[in-house]
C-alpha cells in the first residue's frame, strides 16, 4: 500500500513525513523535522504517492523551468548624453515670502534690498563652486526687481543673463551662465 517517497500524515498525531522503507506492516518515515519515526500501516493515511508525484514532474512543462533557471541577459542602459546647459542649475526664488519669514512693517526699500542682497550672496556662491547656470525667480510684478537685478548682473564679467525658459518659469525668471575659462580652476 505505501512506497518509498510517498507522503504521509500520521493519523492519531500532527505528524506529517516521507516514506523512507516499507517492512512489511511497518512503515519507517522521516517527519518534516528531520526524525525517523516507524508506525504501523493502519496508523499511517497517504497524502500523495510517490507515483504521484513523478507523474506530475513529467506533466511539468519543462522549457518553463529552464526559463527560470537560466540566468538573465544583462539590460543595456543607454547613457543619454547631457548638454551643459542640462546640468545642475541653482534657482533661487526672491519672492520676499520665500526670503524672510515675516515682512510685516518692511518697506518697500527695505524688501529691494533684501532681494538685491540675496543675489550678490548667491552669486558669489555660484561663483566659489562653478555652478554653470543660476536662475533667479523674480516674478512679474512692475518690473522694479528685474530693473534692478540687469543692472546688478552687469556689473559682473565673464557671465550672459537672459529671461528664463519661457514654458518652465514664465516671464518672471532671468538666467545666468558663468563663463568658465578652460583651464582655470
Amino acid at each position: 500500500m505505501f512506497a518509498k517517497g510517498d507522503n504521509i500524515s500520521v493519523l492519531d498525531d500532527a505528524i506529517n513525513g516521507v516514506v523512507l522503507k516499507v517492512n512489511g506492516k511497518i512503515i519507517t518515515i522521516e517527519t518534516e523535522d528531520g526524525f525517523e519515526l516507524d508506525y504501523n500501516e493502519k496508523e499511517l493515511i497517504l497524502i500523495e504517492s510517490s507515483s504521484d508525484l513523478m507523474n506530475n514532474i513529467s506533466k511539468t512543462n519543462f522549457s518553463t523551468v529552464a526559463k527560470e533557471k537560466e540566468i538573465p541577459k544583462p539590460r543595456s542602459f543607454v547613457k543619454e548624453k547631457k548638454s551643459k546647459k542640462e546640468e545642475f542649475v541653482l534657482e533661487i526664488d526672491l519672492h520676499i515670502e520665500k526670503l524672510v519669514p515675516n515682512k510685516r512693517g518692511m518697506s518697500n526699500y527695505d524688501i529691494l534690498n533684501i532681494q538685491t542682497e540675496t543675489v550678490k550672496r548667491q552669486m558669489d556662491f555660484a561663483l566659489r563652486n562653478r555652478i554653470p547656470k543660476v536662475v533667479f525667480i523674480h516674478g512679474v510684478g512692475e518690473g522694479v526687481l528685474k530693473s534692478e537685478l540687469d543692472f546688478l548682473l552687469g556689473r559682473y564679467e565673464n557671465i550672459t543673463f537672459q529671461d528664463a525658459n519661457y514654458q518652465k518659469y514664465g516671464v518672471g525668471a532671468t538666467e545666468v551662465y558663468f563663463i568658465q575659462k578652460k583651464g582655470s580652476l
